[in-house]
């Protein structure tokens, strides 16, 4: 990432493509795995933002092929995360560069905490978020 993306805390991590692959419902975000491509092979990532969610989520596949979500707010600027491409880590998109691991602690960098992890279950070709 450029260190002018750093500064003005742009993110890599899009939204999904097909915004209607996501919904809100009672206390959860589910994601139809066939409408969102880019959760399809480990180290793919989508950022879920707006529709009725209360806080950003980022949703990676892991390289060890299991799903992981995430509050979308840096502990020490409240800047946007994104994968770390083959690793288990996530990061600040900011130049402080704090880095998580995919418990949510801080590996490294001036973050404040840990992030908030959410859990994740998939079945039936769709990933549940719990948010609540």
């Amino acid at each position: 990432m450029g260190l002018l993306k750093r500064i003005l805390g742009i993110c890599e991590t899009q939204p999904p493509a097909d915004a209607g692959c996501w919904q809100v419902k009672e206390g959860q975000v589910e994601i139809e795995l066939a409408r969102a491509p880019e959760l399809s092979a480990p180290g793919g990532a989508v950022r879920l933002e707006g529709q009725g969610l209360p806080m950003r989520v980022l949703v990676v596949h892991g390289p060890d092929n299991r799903y992981l979500a995430f509050h979308n707010k840096c502990t020490h600027g409240g800047r946007r995360i994104d994968p770390l491409p083959g690793t288990d880590q996530v990061r600040c998109c900011s130049v402080s560069k704090s880095t998580f691991d995919y418990e949510g602690r801080v590996v490294s960098g001036p973050a404040k905490g840990p992030l908030t992890p959410f859990p994740v279950t998939a079945e039936g070709g769709a990933l549940r978020i719990a948010i609540s």
